[in-house]
């Protein structure tokens, strides 16, 4: 049996009889006067990326300057996120960044093999860090996280949500630390600035409209009828 504990219930301006809120609604989101977006600053453009993390079974190309026979080299972690590299011996990827297996492999070949050896790491085909996006979308399935992905661009991967998806209706399912959390968003209000288009990770569980889910908040709904902030709950296994 699941034990439901609510972990966070923000108070809200609005009670069920209030009128919908304005754009902007969410203190910390301003609305701006004139007819054209500001462009972006490179910071903004930069500030979009987030390391990657290699993990078990992802596929990586891996190339050394100038030495053919250890250049294009096609590898792929193994269960325990390990890669095995010519000379280098076996090396453990797992948790860390293209840039950090670099440094590593060519520590190990300067050390014996080559006096400045010139390292390059591409992730071809990731397997282990991805989301699952189900529900009312139009493509269910798992889609890779790579960079800064956030839950408008998580439905938008899945091709959108379908004709008639319950938008006041999506859950995100995280587990953090052992424990598994749910949290459910309004996709409506985050359009209107309500509230911040908020980040998903890798493993997250996206569900869109989706009644069964929805139940798990159906007593912190009786106290909150209307969905103008995240709602987040804890669930424990009984």
């Amino acid at each position: 049996m699941k034990k439901v504990a609510v972990l966070l219930l923000p108070l809200l301006a609005l009670t069920a009889c209030a009128g919908p809120r304005a754009l902007g609604g969410d203190p910390e989101i301003s609305v701006m006067e004139g007819n054209q977006l500001p462009a972006p600053e490179r910071d903004d453009l930069y500030d979009q990326t987030r390391p990657y993390l290699i993990g078990p079974f992802d596929r990586l190309v891996i190339d050394v300057f100038g030495v053919q026979e250890l250049s294009n080299k096609e590898v792929q972690t193994d269960a325990s996120g390990r890669i095995s590299f010519p000379l280098a011996g076996i090396v453990e990827a797992s948790g860390r960044t293209p840039a950090e297996i670099e440094l590593e492999i060519e520590s190990r070949l300067r050390s014996r093999y080559i006096r400045d050896p010139q390292v390059t790491v591409n992730l071809k085909e990731t397997v282990s860090q991805v989301i699952t996006v189900d529900g009312q979308v139009r493509e269910p399935g798992l889609y890779p996280v790579i960079g800064k992905m956030t839950l408008m661009r998580a439905v938008a991967t899945a091709k959108g949500a379908s004709e008639f998806a319950k938008l006041d209706d999506v859950v995100i399912f995280r587990t953090v630390k052992g424990q598994q959390l749910a949290a459910l968003y309004n996709l409506t209000a985050i359009r209107r600035g309500n509230y911040e288009d908020p980040e998903v990770f890798a493993n997250d569980v996206v569900v869109v409209g989706d009644s069964q889910a929805r139940r798990l908040f159906k007593d912190a709904l009786q106290v909150v009828p209307l969905l103008m902030t995240p709602l987040i709950i804890a669930l424990q296994n009984k």
